[in-house]
């Protein structure tokens, strides 16, 4: 199954990514493209996957997004993923890839921690 790719800027610095079919041998290297591209013109703090399109994803899908993260964690950025279908919460669940913190069920969820992380900066000053 291709993979098709959207995204959007959620707020100054904050990408949405839209990834939905299969992430695989076969399309990982299109994540990772559209994925430097965006890096490369936006330089995002903070990268979001938005994986409810995704129905299966192999170690080569597993490695581009780490790869994505790594990226993102040099330039002091983060990468948070939301909406995992069952089957993909268990492939990254089972590897223990990816911090707990950083796998949101909604978008709701996702807006309360970025809401909590931006009020523990402002009592920090």
């Amino acid at each position: 199954m291709p993979l098709d790719i959207t995204c959007e800027e959620r707020a100054p610095g904050t990408v949405i990514v839209y990834p939905v079919g299969s992430l695989d041998s076969s399309t990982h290297v299109a994540l990772q493209g559209y994925v430097d591209s965006i890096l490369a013109d936006h330089l995002p703090s903070v990268v979001i996957f938005d994986m409810d399109g995704v129905i299966f994803i192999s170690s080569m899908g597993v490695r581009v997004i780490l790869q994505i993260r790594k990226k993102l964690k040099q330039q002091g950025g983060k990468l948070l993923m939301l909406n995992l279908r069952p089957q993909i919460k268990t492939v990254f669940d089972i590897i223990r890839a990816l911090p707990r913190e950083r796998i949101f069920s909604s978008i709701e969820e996702l807006d309360n921690y970025l809401a909590h992380m931006q009020r523990q900066v402002l009592e920090k000053r």
